[in-house]
């Protein structure tokens, strides 16, 4: 590693080895090879030949195109871009010093964004699908812990206000229910991923149509095999020289849709630490503070949100990028593209990384979450308390009345003189309510106050994660490295 230029913190400190190789060049030119190989087979498939009724592409040409598709001679492409400032032409070249049979066909009728466009295509499906691995591995975890702990009741917050209570397991069940919902757009997108194909200069195919000598069908069915090869379902139907930004857009959607659940997530759990209920993982020797040794910060939770921040404002380039197309293309893209794709996907990568190492290993202090708990319960209780006085014979109006103010007056108690909620004391001092203190303390069972939260979970679980999981079980088990 070079220490005197910069160096992109994705690839160093964030993205794993996997989704940093399918941003690499040497997977783009690789790639490159495939399509201009994909590109050759079909026109000989479909018969295409020269002027003398000869075959234009032979199998001998593919066969020699094939040998070298894997051992790019990058210093011939460097040397010949120097020169003629061409990325693609100067890999056409090195290509054709490699191949002198096939030399003269290579990208035969295709223009730059044959390869350029079809290979961003590849790249962002297949980082989708590593994507969609480490997304499901987050929801297989995830389902755990909520399982686990679905009848620990807890504190739940409205406005960061206490609230009716919830259960552990219920609230990490709305964390899981947005990544669930996330799936789901990436699946979409996946689904609908289509490539560009062999659409010429400005998207007309009249290359091809005059290589074909104008035999449409042929030039139809050119797309429908270089898809097939390139493991895709169909190209777009209609474009300019380019595929549609909008398709950037989409992915890019889809790519900020998990930032902002992940997010949530480390908000969550950075307030549930700072309550200290859980705590994200600490290891043995790492260091939470420069200065005050005792810290145990959320750094793991915190650097999710940070690189959230950035996937969810990534968003924009591909929107300004689709807005701004004029016609049927302009190069202003290319730039943005370079970086706002791939950084997307390096980004999302680390996020993804983090949030399994987090989930994984996620700490519950139950003692301090009963203790949160039972000092806001009496509140929570005054409903039933109430109920069961009215049931003795007691005026709901009056009673309701009477527990507002001792209710205010316990507030103050805690809030001004800082001493415990004594709530129950005053109502059982009461003479308008038939219950004396072990009865009210009897009510103070907090599994009566969490409704159906357990039940919820083991619903959700069962009918939503369960199949995904199933349906799934060759992906899971994907452990996380995190360097930092």
């Amino acid at each position: 590693m070079s220490n005197d230029r910069y160096t992109s913190p994705l690839s160093q400190r964030y993205a794993s080895k996997e989704m940093q190789y399918i941003f690499s060049p040497d997977k783009k030119f690789k790639t490159w090879r495939r399509l201009w190989i994909a590109l050759a087979e079909a026109e000989n498939e479909l018969g295409l030949t020269d002027e003398k009724g000869n075959p234009a592409v032979t199998a001998e040409q593919i066969q020699e195109l094939k040998e070298h598709a894997e051992d790019i001679n990058y210093d011939v492409a460097r040397e010949r871009e120097k020169l003629v400032r061409h990325d693609v032409m100067s890999h056409v070249y090195a290509y054709g010093v490699q191949c002198p049979k096939a030399k003269g066909i290579i990208h035969l009728g295709a223009t730059s964004c044959y390869v350029g466009d079809n290979t961003d295509v590849i790249l962002m499906t297949e980082a989708l699908r590593l994507i969609r691995v480490k997304l499901i591995n987050v929801i297989d975890e995830l389902s755990r812990f909520a399982m686990k702990y679905r009848e620990l009741p807890t504190l739940a917050f409205t406005h960061f206000q206490p609230a009716q209570p919830t259960t552990v397991g219920k609230r990490a069940s709305l964390w899981l229910q947005e990544f669930v919902m996330d799936l789901e757009d990436l699946e979409h997108v996946l689904e609908n991923m289509k490539l560009l194909g062999s659409k010429g200069t400005t998207g007309t195919q009249a290359s091809f149509m005059e290589l074909f000598n104008g035999d449409e069908a042929k030039v139809k069915e050119l797309d429908r095999l270089i898809a097939r090869k390139m493991g895709f379902q169909q190209c777009f139907p209609v474009s300019g020289q380019t595929y549609s930004r909008k398709l950037d857009t989409r992915v890019l959607n889809v790519l900020a849709g998990i930032a902002a659940s992940a997010h949530k997530f480390s908000n969550d759990i950075r307030l549930l630490q700072h309550l200290k209920e859980i705590e994200e993982p600490f290891e043995k020797n790492q260091i939470g503070s420069s200065a005050m040794a005792y810290k145990r910060n959320p750094m793991r939770s915190e650097r999710i949100a940070s690189l959230a921040r950035f996937v969810m404002a990534d968003v924009t380039n591909g929107m300004f990028t689709s807005a701004t197309q004029w016609f049927e293309r302009t190069l202003d893209d290319s730039a943005n593209k370079r970086l706002s794709i791939p950084e997307g996907f390096l980004a999302t990568d680390g996020i993804l990384d983090l949030l399994l190492n987090v989930v994984d290993g996620l700490v519950v202090y139950d003692k301090v979450i009963e203790k949160h708990l039972m000092s806001e319960l009496p509140f929570m209780a005054t409903e039933n308390i109430m109920m069961d006085a009215v049931k003795a014979g007691g005026d709901r109006q009056e009673l309701h009345e009477k527990i507002r103010l001792l209710s205010m007056e316990a507030g103050r108690n805690v809030k001004v003189e800082g001493k415990e909620n004594n709530l129950l004391e005053l109502i059982a001092a009461d003479d308008q309510f038939p219950m004396d203190l072990e009865e009210l303390q009897a009510v103070m069972e907090p599994s009566r106050y969490v409704g159906r939260s357990a039940s919820q979970v083991e619903s959700f679980v069962e009918e939503v994660i369960r199949p995904i999981l199933d349906a799934n079980q060759d992906i899971l088990g994907v452990r996380s490295e995190i360097t930092v």
